[in-house]
């Protein structure tokens, strides 16, 4: 416990205030019980002690007479009242003693000691309400020439440094007050009393190792204000040099550091006399293990920050000497010693920084010798280990504890632990006594920490680093010969001449740079390391791999660049000698999350790219399980797998092979929950991998050629999915569902393989919808399957092949999407180019034996087809003119069926066509674009439609008529107040535009599917009229119609049309154009004026102007 807490516990005991305690209980609060007094904390104490006090003095003087209290005090502190009072106190603090107390009478010193303390507490409470008078009592104190007591530096020090003594704004006061007293002082530095007090009290040592105490921290700075206030420099030079002669010299560590020598003295002598006995080599000394432990513990006692003793370096000595004896150390005690001398030195701050430490004795060390001298002797020792077991265990023993080191991030540590390193391989190459017998362990490890180091930014590192390389090369060369003499060395020979000759690499440790050796200049660093890889076994390749891959990880730019670079050449070089790289696929992922300089990221990259020619497979199944969720590093890596084109292929083959591997989950086709072990988990990951990588121009090209099996295997996986009936719950809210995931597969393939009229042909029907239950799954294919007759897109022959393998597979969903593919490619020219009718036949028919009933059903209506049965054509064609007949008749809803049956009539007949029905099925059809029946406009434009999609280019010629007449009517329902009569229209329409050959197709179809507004409007409009021209007065008659429409959504696109042509083409319009219907254009465009929608009130507002001025300047 402090002085201050025993001066607190000594007020708790004095009866006056105990008595003034009970007249004011205001202050009753301070009183506690015994066990609360003895836990406060000395603060407390402190704190406790100056109210009481304040409480006294608010008692005793009256308010507003500071001066009073002031004399008061400077009387009390003279007289010897606070003496008398300090007495009473420590009288009644005997009669509770503390389990710390000191021992009781105490000595007169001591007594006198606790009196100083009381008064100064006397002062730090008068200072709170008057500190001006405690700072003149004080400076009269100081100025007598008489150094002051400790109590009135401390006293000092609190209003110096304590901020609730003196506030803020009167701070500055008393520092100038400092100053002035600082000036006064300057004549005691002459005076020999005063200055020996001064300089003992500076360097008497603290009696804990806490921080420095308020006495101590104002002596030092008032010393330095009175050293400033003096003009004579003589005195100012002996002053400081007697301060910092002894400033590091406290008697206590002079006593330690003499303790220190005559131990490690002894302990050398005892050594030394074991030694050189005869019988030293038998002789059994079993207190070495409590030696070494005295030893360690004494290494680990030397300041990590500071070098300034051979402490150090004797005791590494002492301690190789003991590791000589016997019995031999066990390597857990053997471990502790290596890591704490390592720590010990190679932890040391730089040289210029040890060096500040040394820079006030009066005759400081020689850091720069001092430091080598040390670190030689951790060499020694090291050597020492491995000369008395000389064997590659032993080797990897000792390089093991250097490795934490090679990868440490301040400099000056990886470059002494390099040095030590190449210290060490240096001298078993040149010894030639490691046991050669058994193989390295764990080498490649070290060539792959110094093959890093070789490239780091500290060139005395790098040269350390390709100097132990070079030696590592020598002995990989003797213990892959197994015979030193008969070893044909492959070394260049500048670099044995440079081990001959004593180059040194680095002349001193913590060198910025080094000079490079001959060896090194005449060959680069690569060559060297790849000259070591050479030597090195799959296992230890692995090993440095693996070492590379730690090294991405670093926090050091230069590292993780270096790192890179490494990673890059081993597998470059011997990529193909690995075993097995399924953890080191996954360790270069983790990695690359952490990689921030695109450089390092671009060579890891690489060095996958070129890891994956011999590792596809495995590389593939270990991302798989690392891409659930997939990441952006992840998809990175992916493609980087398939920056080559040969392997993008086989990745898509090998997805394509983890994608048919769809476990079932038992009672999956029942509704039962799926298994928790969710083995089916990897077959949906090749899903989602396969829609992403479809999009990316590393795999455009494998996407391509895999086109058919792809598509057949994204039309059985959607099936599954749909089997495993998995929830759709807000737990997949984050990422997509599988279904979901099947479905944007799909979508994906068409649109990034360029089958956009077949992506198009479900968009604009809304058809992506059927394949969201099994119960529709069967109608989405067929759509599919149609679209891709319809338009050959010179895939349906690759696709039969892929066909006909998954009729015969095990898995019902694939033949079930077989077979519904198959029944519709029956209507397909390009079929019998494949496989003959017969054989055709023949494969339907053996489907009739599927164990699934559907494949049956469907089988047999394959086997009815037209293709099969050519009779059926004329059978179908006849009853046509009854079915059309009977769409105008007055039920919407037989009309409607009616014109269905009509549409599976076109369909069934295939390439067969209806001859000269067809005009009259278009003319029928055009009839009802316009009926006030929702429905039958629906029914009609999809009849229209199926009929243009079946037209041949024979039969286009006499219909070409029909299909331009249909243009205009059809873009203008667009805006039809029936969303299933807008939908119908988007469809006809494109179906006559890829009919009629018009581009960009693409465009035209985003532009239908996607857009709204007047863009798009103006788009389709400039389509048509470009595609047009020879119609154009059709196309305007046809607009001018439909400004009488009902529907004002219509008849503002017809306005909008006609604006546009007038816009373009004024003179063609004049030209056509009548009295009547210039009437209603103007009266048109003047009612439009009025719409709510402000972008058509600008329209028709300017467009009635451009119109007056058209026809002003038409020719009467």
């Amino acid at each position: 416990m402090s002085f201050h807490a025993s001066r607190s516990m000594k007020v708790l005991q004095d009866p006056d205030h105990r008595d003034r305690q009970k007249t004011h209980p205001t202050t009753i609060i301070l009183f506690r019980p015994q066990s609360s007094q003895a836990a406060m904390r000395p603060k407390e104490h402190k704190t406790f002690m100056e109210e009481a006090y304040s409480a006294d003095i608010r008692q005793t003087c009256p308010a507003g007479s500071p001066p009073t209290v002031g004399r008061t005090i400077s009387r009390v502190w003279a007289s010897g009242r606070a003496l008398k009072r300090a007495s009473t106190w420590m009288d009644k603090a005997k009669a509770c003693p503390r389990a710390h107390s000191p021992p009781w009478p105490p000595a007169p010193q001591e007594l006198e000691e606790a009196y100083q303390d009381a008064a100064a507490d006397v002062l730090l409470a008068v200072c709170r309400h008057s500190w001006w008078v405690v700072a003149q009592h004080l400076e009269a104190e100081v100025l007598t020439g008489v150094f002051p007591h400790r109590s009135l530096l401390y006293v000092m020090g609190i209003m110096t440094s304590n901020e609730s003594v003196i506030h803020q704004g009167e701070k500055a006061c008393w520092e100038e007050q400092l100053a002035k007293m600082a000036v006064k002082s300057v004549q005691f530095l002459n005076k020999d009393v005063w200055s020996k007090e001064l300089l003992l009290a500076l360097t008497k040592p603290d009696q804990t190792h806490q921080e420095q105490p308020p006495e101590k921290a104002f002596l030092f700075m008032y010393y330095g204000l009175i050293l400033q206030a003096e003009d004579n420099a003589t005195t100012i030079r002996a002053h400081l040099r007697t301060l910092l002669g002894t400033s590091h010299e406290w008697p206590k560590q002079r006593e330690d550091e003499t303790l220190k020598q005559s131990f490690l003295a002894a302990v050398l002598t005892l050594v030394g006399a074991i030694s050189r006995s005869e019988e030293a080599h038998g002789y059994k000394f079993s207190q070495i293990s409590e030696l070494l432990e005295c030893l360690v513990g004494l290494m680990e006692k030397e300041p990590q920050n500071a070098l300034c003793t051979s402490t150090r370096q004797q005791t590494i000595h002492i301690i190789s000497s003991l590791c000589k004896l016997r019995p031999p150390l066990d390597l857990e005690r053997k471990s502790r010693l290596l890591s704490v001398c390592l720590r010990s030195v190679l932890a040391l701050p730089l040289l210029d920084v040890l060096e500040k430490h040394t820079c006030l004795f009066l005759e400081p060390p020689n850091i720069q010798t001092l430091y080598n001298e040390t670190s030689e002797a951790l060499d020694q020792m090291l050597q020492s280990f491995i000369t008395q077991t000389p064997t590659a265990e032993e080797l990897h023993f000792l390089l093991s504890h250097m490795h934490v080191w090679l990868a440490s991030e301040k400099a000056h540590e990886r470059q002494r632990a390099a040095h030590s390193c190449m210290a060490l391989l240096g001298f078993l190459s040149h010894n030639l006594i490691l046991d050669t017998k058994e193989g390295f362990l764990r080498i490649g490890q070290l060539v792959g920490m110094l093959g890093l180091l070789c490239q780091d930014p500290d060139k005395s590192t790098q040269h350390s680093s390709l100097e132990g390389l070079a030696h590592i090369y020598q002995l990989l060369m003797r213990q892959r010969a197994r015979e030193v003499l008969k070893v044909e060395m492959r070394t260049p020979k500048q670099l044995s001449q440079a081990s001959e000759d004593g180059d040194p690499v680095c002349s001193s440790r913590d060198q910025k740079t080094a000079p490079p050796t001959r060896w090194e200049m005449a060959f680069p660093k690569d060559h060297i390391f790849q000259e070591v890889m050479e030597n090195l076994t799959a296992a230890e390749l692995t090993d440095l791999i693996w070492t590379a891959v730690t090294g991405l990880g670093s926090t050091s730019p230069s590292g993780v660049q270096a790192a890179a670079h490494m990673l890059l050449i081993a597998v470059q070089e011997h990529g193909a000698k690995l075993e097995t790289v399924t953890n080191l696929g996954q360790a270069i992922h983790l990695q690359l999350c952490s990689i921030h300089i695109s450089r390092a990221k671009d060579l890891a990259l690489h060095a996958f790219t070129l890891l994956a020619r011999n590792h596809t497979p495995e590389l593939v199944a270990t991302l798989l399980d690392s891409s659930m969720p997939l990441d952006s590093h992840a998809l990175r890596l992916w493609r980087a797998l398939g920056a080559e084109r040969p392997v993008s292929r086989l990745v898509v083959a090998t997805l394509l092979a983890w994608l048919r591997e769809r476990p079932l989950p038992p009672g999956a086709g029942d509704g039962s929950p799926p298994p928790k072990e969710k083995a089916h988990l990897r077959t949906l990951a090749a899903m989602n991998l396969l829609k992403e990588l479809q999009s990316a121009h590393e795999f455009k090209k494998a996407v391509q050629e895999a086109y058919p099996e792809l598509l057949l295997a994204l039309l059985t996986q959607m099936y599954y999915v749909l089997e495993l009936h998995l929830p759709e719950g807000p737990q997949r809210t984050a990422t997509s569902s599988p279904q979901s995931t099947s479905l944007e597969a799909l979508k994906s393939l068409l649109s990034s393989t360029g089958h956009w009229w077949d992506f198009a042909h479900m968009e604009l029907q809304d058809a992506w919808k059927l394949f969201a239950s099994t119960r529709t799954y069967p109608q989405g294919v067929r759509l599919l399957a149609r679209a891709m007759v319809q338009i050959p897109c010179g895939h349906i022959k690759a696709v039969m092949g892929q066909l006909l393998a998954a009729l015969q597979s095990e898995e019902e969903g694939e033949r079930k999407a077989a077979i519904l593919v198959l029944t519709e490619f029956l209507y397909s020219p390009e079929l019998l180019e494949v496989l003959p009718r017969q054989a055709t036949r023949i494969v339907l028919a053996r489907s009739l034996g599927d164990p699934s009933p559907e494949v049956r059903v469907l089988s047999l209506k394959g086997l009815g087809n037209i293709l099969f049965h050519p009779e059926k054509g004329s059978l179908l064609r006849g009853q046509l003119p009854a079915f059309l007949n009977g769409l105008f008749q007055s039920s919407e809803q037989v009309a409607v069926q009616l014109m269905g049956t009509v549409s599976d009539v076109l369909h069934r007949l295939g390439t067969n066509g209806m001859a000269t029905q067809s005009l009259q099925v278009a003319v029928s059809a055009r009839s009802f674009f316009d009926d006030e029946r929702d429905g039958m406009r629906a029914a009609a434009m999809v009849l229209f439609g199926n009929l243009v999609a079946a037209l041949t280019d024979k039969e286009l010629s006499g219909l070409r008529t029909q299909v331009h007449q249909s243009l205009v009517p059809l873009l203008l329902h667009l805006q039809d107040r029936c969303p299933a009569v807008v939908a119908q229209a988007k469809f006809a329409l494109y179906r006559c535009s890829v009919l009629l050959r018009w581009r960009p197709r693409h465009t035209l179809f985003c532009a239908l599917a996607w857009e709204r507004g007047l863009s798009a409007r103006h788009f389709l409009w400039s389509c048509l009229v470009t595609h047009s021209q020879q119609e154009f007065s059709i196309h305007v008659a046809q607009a001018l119609i439909y400004l009488h429409s009902r529907h004002h959504h219509i008849k503002t696109w017809a306005v909008l049309f006609i604006g546009y042509t007038i816009c373009y083409h004024p003179q063609a319009v004049s030209q056509m154009m009548n009295s009547a219907n210039t009437s209603l254009l103007l009266c048109t465009f003047e009612d439009f004026k009025k719409d709510p929608e402000p972008s058509i009130r600008e329209f028709a507002t300017k467009q009635l102007s451009f119109l007056r001025e058209v026809v002003a300047a038409k020719p009467k």
